[in-house]
């Protein structure tokens, strides 16, 4: 089992409490009379603990078990493993069971989304971000979700348009210093999946400034850099993805994935 990605995980562990009813609403269709959050050690031999996890109860009066995998890397097992917990899920609450696999990589994915035999028959929504309207976010008053915008469909405005939009909306929905620095940082990371990194360092250098001396900011670009070839590096070792493929998803040059390459011993 290889690292998690642990920059981009730690975004949505700290942010996820705070989006899931918007994107319930707005991109899933649930509209949520209750909520109650369920234990993820639905079985202790699991190598992975469900994203998201929850009993809801709708507006139709209907109860099941929601689960959520916020998915980065277009992984060609997924298909499996979601099978693999909508059975165990099925078995403990005995309450019907929706999932869905949200990507927030860059292109559509092309992993499985169904799994056929001849005793069964099995299949799960895929949503990819990019195929999701910005604007949706950026209609949020959650400052975790508008950042998500930086990751939807730009419908053919330019990037400099779009993140002009996500750091004034920003600015509007949070309060105080510490909480901007915070997203701000995190839309930097985000930014990088959509080699949109240089773009919003250039755009938002005077909301940025506020909170980051040129000292930390050449420290915060080494610790990037750190990141980044750490998970270019998980990409190669854990997964099929071709140099141009990983440089893709990492958001990353062709030539940095070639060095990083290099550096990893021969016999991994």
């Amino acid at each position: 089992m290889g690292k998690q990605v642990s920059q981009y995980d730690k975004i949505f562990k700290e942010n996820i409490e705070a989006v899931i009813p918007s994107l319930m609403q707005n991109i899933l269709g649930i509209t949520v009379v209750e909520s109650e959050e369920l234990p993820d050690d639905i079985q202790h031999t699991k190598e992975r603990k469900p994203d998201v996890l929850k009993k809801i109860k709708d507006t139709q009066g209907k109860t099941f078990v929601l689960h959520l995998e916020f998915q980065l890397v277009d992984e060609p097992e997924m298909v499996y493993r979601m099978a693999d917990y909508h059975i165990m899920l099925a078995r403990k609450y005995k309450i019907p069971i929706r999932q869905y696999v949200l990507f927030l990589g860059s292109g559509m994915p092309k992993m499985e989304i169904r799994y056929e035999s001849e005793l069964m028959r099995y299949e799960f929504p895929l949503i990819a971000f990019t195929d999701l309207d910005y604007h949706t976010f950026l209609k949020s008053n959650q400052p975790e979700e508008v950042i998500l915008g930086v990751l939807a469909d730009f419908k053919g405005d330019s990037p400099e348009t779009v993140l002009h939009q996500i750091i004034r909306r920003v600015e509007e929905t949070t309060q105080g210093d510490l909480a901007l620095k915070r997203y701000f940082s995190q839309l930097r990371v985000l930014a990088q999946l959509r080699n949109l990194g240089q773009i919003l360092r250039d755009l938002a250098m005077d909301s940025i400034t506020k909170f980051v001396s040129v000292e930390k900011d050449a420290a915060y670009m080494m610790a990037q850099e750190k990141e980044q070839t750490k998970f270019v590096s998980y990409l190669l070792n854990e997964t099929s993805h071709s140099v141009e493929q990983v440089a893709a998803i990492a958001g990353v040059s062709v030539e940095f994935v070639k060095s990083v390459q290099q550096k990893i011993p021969k016999d991994k």
